[in-house]
């Protein structure tokens, strides 16, 4: 892929004092990595609304809505790119980061993606596995598009649920922007399990929608469902594969563990990724992870970290902050996603396809990033 313009911080302060000529010239325009699979990559997006509950964040909101973006297989790349986020998502992503603020409102509205909105979907006897995916606290669903564009590209019916009200911005179909409002107060112990809560909720609502959709049942193989979540996403996941009769499989990427111990064992397959801090204790109090992970029972478990990570380095902005002007994290973002979507891909053609995936038995020479425990 043509590599693109990186702009330094000093010309993101610089746009401020910039006529409109010039600072268009300046931005980026930024971009994700290709997917690598065989297959065209369609998105739609689903409004949902579950009238049994009350939405758990607003007190007003007699029924929880969500907004949910469905990569599948197409049969070809046709029709407009799928939009990144609206430009009203944009914005207040750009005013949540100090540095971004002078940047466009709408530049994140034309990052480039490689979906294509409602393409014609490629059918498949029997349907395609399906993969949900959770984001991190505060991001919305898009973060995760460089994962779902990949996966679908090699045969898997991705769902990205917003939850909302815990990401930074949500739109609507109406054309609403609804903000942030969970955890105003701090991250504590019990807004974790409250958070797991909704995002379970969240998601055997989405399952059950599908499942119950004439259109999208005929694309989705129920009995191949599997769960990846980044940040609060991840422990979402985890807490959530014990307790579910769907999910089979599930991936927690760098998210810490509040409450730290899931409510019942997790013997399905199940597989942790985080950046370096999160290597198993040699001294001092145990982090979460050491602590969950003596109640991870299955047969099928890895505990992997990435050297040269952090916490964003499994998602979007790993490579969209540089492109943006921000500083580059120790390991190239490129790679990281690289590495993210080469690992998960292989845990989901393992548990979902049956194909057997050597790279999860051992370390190894092509990706020495990558530290099992």
């Amino acid at each position: 892929m043509k590599k693109l313009i990186i702009v330094s911080v000093l010309t993101v302060s610089a746009l401020a004092g910039a006529g409109p000529a010039q600072a268009e010239a300046l931005v980026p325009t930024p971009a994700l990595p290709a997917p690598t699979g065989d297959h065209a990559v369609g998105r739609s997006t689903v409004h949902l609304i579950d009238s049994s509950r009350p939405d758990p964040w607003v007190a007003d909101r007699k029924a929880r809505e969500l907004m949910v973006s469905i990569w599948y297989p197409a049969r070809k790349a046709v029709g407009r790119p799928a939009p990144y986020v609206t430009p009203q998502e944009s914005k207040l992503i750009l005013d949540s980061v100090p540095q971004l603020r002078d940047l466009p409102p709408d530049t994140l509205a034309k990052t480039r993606t490689y979906a294509r909105v409602d393409a014609p979907a490629l059918q498949r006897k029997g349907g395609w596995p399906l993969v949900v995916l959770s984001p991190g606290m505060t991001m919305p669903r898009a973060t995760m598009t460089s994962l779902a564009e990949e996966f679908a590209s090699r045969g898997y019916l991705v769902a990205g649920i917003e939850h909302t009200y815990e990401s930074v911005a949500t739109t609507f179909p109406d054309g609403r922007t609804v903000t942030f409002e969970a955890g105003k107060g701090g991250q504590t112990p019990e807004l974790g399990a409250k958070v797991a809560q909704v995002r379970a909720a969240d998601t055997e609502f989405v399952l059950d929608r599908l499942a119950g959709s004439r259109h999208w049942n005929r694309l989705i193989d129920e009995a191949k469902v599997a769960m990846v979540g980044h940040s609060v996403g991840g422990q979402s996941a985890a807490q959530l594969l014990p307790l579910s009769r769907r999910i089979r499989a599930a991936v927690n990427l760098d998210g810490t563990y509040m409450p730290k111990i899931p409510a019942k064992p997790v013997r399905k397959p199940f597989m942790m990724i985080g950046n370096p801090r999160q290597a198993p204790a040699t001294g001092g109090e145990p982090r979460s992870w050491d602590l969950f992970w003596p109640h991870v029972t299955g047969d099928w478990k890895r505990w992997l970290t990435v050297t040269g990570a952090e916490h964003l380095s499994f998602i979007d902005y790993a490579v969209l902050q540089p492109q943006l002007g921000m500083p580059a994290y120790p390991l190239d973002g490129d790679r990281s996603l690289q590495i993210t979507r080469t690992y998960v891909t292989a845990f989901l053609d393992l548990h979902l396809k049956g194909r057997r995936q050597p790279l999860l038995d051992r370390p190894s020479a092509d990706y020495p990033e990558v530290g099992f425990w």
